[in-house]
């Protein structure tokens, strides 16, 4: 079993930025039919910047910390930034994950990404 750091456990008891975002001006969702996550990210973009940044889900511990991560570190990151984004970012927010549950922390990654399209 992978130890987690404090912040991957605290964003997974306690998520940042969950909840509807009215206004966004991109918005998306992601699921992952073999376990069950599913997340909704909603953005504001301005000036080609994401200004700010929520998300809904019911998903795994590992995937809810990390579309937690995902709002704070997008927020003031260009589109073009979050469209490259890929498994990279999970070590650098997450640290190493069990590469069993690394669909689970992609889903949060891909989803964010595609919104940008």
């Amino acid at each position: 079993m992978m130890d987690y750091s404090e912040a991957v456990i605290d964003h997974a008891k306690s998520p940042r930025n969950f909840g509807d975002l009215p206004k966004a001006t991109h918005e998306g969702k992601g699921s992952n039919a073999t376990c069950g996550d599913m997340v909704e990210f909603y953005l504001i973009v301005d000036n080609g910047k994401v200004k700010e940044a929520k998300f809904r889900g019911v998903g795994c511990a590992l995937s809810t910390a990390m579309a937690s991560m995902l709002t704070e570190k997008v927020v003031g990151m260009k589109v073009g930034e979050v469209k490259k984004m890929d498994k990279e970012i999970v070590e650098e927010l997450m640290g190493e994950v069990n590469p069993a549950r690394m669909k689970c922390v992609l889903l949060p990654v891909e989803t964010m990404r595609s919104i940008m399209e």
